[in-house]
């Protein structure tokens, strides 16, 4: 059985966007977290993984001549592998740790 853990992530690719998309951004929690509430970790995930693919592949053109792009369909592979539950989790519990002080 193989360890795919990296850096105390689930995987690699969870790792690396964390730290090169989302680590030091401000990110807007308003409708997702609520104090009554549990936080809606599973909706800000979706959030988060519409943002990486609008700031991964902005300004990307589609070829006509050439139906796939080889490096967007890496790149898509790659982001098929991210955890943004994982991340979306991380970020609300530093939000809350942050606000309690």
């Amino acid at each position: 059985m193989n360890d795919t853990t990296y850096n105390g992530w689930s995987n690699y690719a969870t790792w690396r966007i964390n730290l090169e998309i989302f680590d030091g951004m401000e990110h807007e929690l308003d409708g997702y977290i609520d104090d009554k509430e549990e936080p809606d970790t599973y909706g800000f995930s979706q959030s988060l993984q519409e943002l990486a693919e609008e700031i991964i592949f902005e300004g990307m053109r589609y070829d006509e001549r050439r139906p796939s792009n080889l490096v967007e369909d890496y790149a898509r592979a790659f982001l098929q592998d991210v955890n943004y539950y994982e991340i979306a989790k991380h970020i609300i519990n530093d939000y809350i740790a942050e606000n309690q002080a």
